[in-house]
């Protein structure tokens, strides 16, 4: 039997299928700087400082305010935490 692949909430939530995917992809990235940041027991003041951004944006970032921030953005503070990040493109079913 074949695994389903996972939906997209943000899809399910009404978005259109691009920005759906976009939402998907910055969540992601959100996820993993914040479990980073939780696993080095940084404090935001401590965070902010070693990805060259405010205190404030770590805020946003813990507070899930995936509306400030950019898939670029949030890839270079992964490269900034030595975290590599790849992508993988293919097509999908449209239906």
């Amino acid at each position: 039997m074949k695994a389903k692949k996972p939906k997209n909430v943000f899809r399910d939530l009404g978005y259109v299928v691009e920005e759906a995917e976009n939402l998907r992809i910055r969540a992601a990235l959100m996820t993993t700087l914040t479990e980073h940041i939780r696993r080095a027991d940084l404090t935001q003041k401590e965070a902010a400082k070693l990805l060259k951004v405010t205190q404030p944006r770590i805020s946003d970032l813990i507070r899930g305010r995936i509306e400030v921030f950019s898939i670029d953005m949030l890839i270079a503070m992964l490269s900034r935490l030595g975290v590599k990040t790849s992508m993988r493109v293919g097509n999908r079913k449209v239906a």
